[in-house]
């Protein structure tokens, strides 16, 4: 399978389409063995505490072990889309459509994984991950979860400082993108050339030279900044 087989292309109802890298057994894997070891030191925490107070201490200690197991992942699926061991390695939970997981998804997928655990060590999951295009497991394939890879947010690149100027005339889109390009490659430009391309638009900004490269800026401040 290429890299090219484990993206997922979905387009919402706003026109955004969104590109979604599946995570696949090994990582998964991983991510399971970094949550078990944390669960096993909750569980010895627990112990530690409760194993003093007899037979309440036993009692209690058995609902945190059973919430520990059981909701431990639903609640960090719920807060930023994956468990400890899942965002350690770049992987979050969201629903097959592209949006974040829900809460009934969420406890399905988990409640579910005592059948894939079955017959031993995920082996039933680990079959379904394998033989499922999009490598969920049983628990995946009745919550309609998917587990991809976390994208990394964007950083916007910092405008140079310019005094925002509404441009002269109404810009397309695609004009004020071209816009903002400039402002944004203009660090990466020799002088000569962030010349060069302001004067073409002499018949827009009035100017050449350096005083258009700066006016272009301003229409770009202004579109970044001012418009708002």
């Amino acid at each position: 399978m290429t890299l090219t087989d484990t993206v997922r292309r979905h387009e919402t109802p706003e026109g955004i389409r969104l590109e979604l890298r599946l995570a696949g057994p090994v990582v998964r894997a991983c991510a399971w063995s970094i949550d078990m070891l944390i669960r096993a030191i909750l569980y010895g925490l627990v112990s530690g505490v409760f194993a003093f107070f007899g037979g309440v201490g036993t009692s209690v200690m058995l609902i945190m072990f059973f919430l520990i197991e059981w909701f431990y992942p639903v609640v960090f699926e719920l807060y930023n889309g994956a468990s400890p061991g899942k965002k350690s390695m770049g992987l979050v939970v969201i629903q097959d459509n592209g949006t974040p997981v829900t809460f009934s998804s969420s406890l399905i997928r988990n409640l579910l994984r005592a059948a894939d655990f079955l017959p031993f060590l995920y082996a039933t999951g680990l079959l379904s991950m394998l033989i499922n295009n999009n490598f969920q497991r049983l628990g995946d394939l009745a919550a309609g979860t998917l587990v991809v890879y976390r994208e990394a947010d964007l950083e916007r690149i910092k405008l140079a400082n310019a005094e925002s100027l509404r441009p002269p005339v109404d810009l397309s889109v695609d004009e004020q993108r071209e816009l903002i390009r400039f402002a944004e490659r203009c660090p990466q430009l020799s002088q000569e050339r962030q010349i060069e391309l302001a004067t073409s638009l002499y018949p827009v900004t009035g100017k050449r030279g350096p005083a258009a490269v700066k006016e272009i800026l301003g229409y770009a401040a202004w579109l970044t900044r001012g418009s708002r």
